[in-house]
């Protein structure tokens, strides 16, 4: 997955020149909480709401809107903001610019063409979006997951097995990453399944692979089987949140 195509554009930027309150107002016009920072067509910086904060902090402090507004008012954007930012390509993938933002420890990354064009913005608000949209989370449902031999086959087998029941498989995710020593885990999200096929459903699954937890995101319930997700070797059953 490219950052091209997740990516906010066009890129909401405000001028070296400006005052932090015209910044501000940016800022909070589009909700959004960085912005990158341009002089004469040239990216120069990053500004964000935090930066904002500091720099302002007499006001917001003594509860003193109008003092808050006049002290934005007489600061320029270009006293504030963080000089020569980190930038991601737009032909980089999402990994690399989470490594990016967790290696700088930033918020947020202008995204770049070829020339060093700002043409978009990619912050971690809308790395955490994309996870949920990627899983299938806004669809509920529930969540699978299972440890099998880490083998080609196996995973078409668990595959098959839910679309016998007739389910809908939002998104499967799959890692070794803590799985024992020659195993893989995969994250299933499926939904349109009863409770008494889900119930028979867990029994056939538990005959092929491991069965770590089940999450029942519509009812707010989770299943834990072993001791993988917790530490006793008993199953819980509790209430989500």
């Amino acid at each position: 997955m490219l950052v091209k195509n997740w990516m906010r554009q066009p890129a909401i930027t405000t001028d070296a020149d400006d005052t932090v309150a015209d910044a501000e107002r940016l800022l909070q016009a589009h909700e959004i909480h960085m912005l990158p920072v341009m002089h004469k067509g040239e990216l120069v910086g990053v500004v964000t709401d935090r930066d904002i904060k500091i720099a302002s902090g007499a006001g917001v402090a003594s509860g003193n809107l109008e003092k808050f507004r006049d002290l934005l008012s007489g600061i320029k954007v270009k006293n504030i903001m963080t000089p020569d930012p980190v930038t991601v390509p737009l032909d980089y993938t999402l990994e690399e610019a989470v490594e990016k933002l967790l290696v700088h420890h930033i918020s947020g990354l202008p995204v770049v063409d070829r020339q060093q064009k700002v043409i978009g913005v990619i912050t971690r608000s809308d790395l955490f979006n994309l996870i949920l949209i990627l899983t299938g989370f806004g669809k509920k449902g529930f969540q699978f997951t299972v440890e099998v031999e880490d083998q080609p086959d196996r995973l078409k087998e668990i595959i098959d097995t839910l679309r016998d029941y007739g389910v809908r498989i939002s998104s499967i995710l799959s890692t070794n990453e803590r799985a024992d020593r020659g195993k893989r885990r995969f994250y299933i999200r499926l939904f349109d399944i009863d409770q008494p096929s889900l119930q028979h459903l867990k029994k056939i699954i538990k005959e092929k692979a491991t069965l770590l937890y089940i999450v029942d995101y519509h009812n707010g319930k989770r299943e834990f089987f072993g001791e993988v997700e917790n530490t006793r070797n008993v199953k819980q059953q509790f209430r989500c949140g």
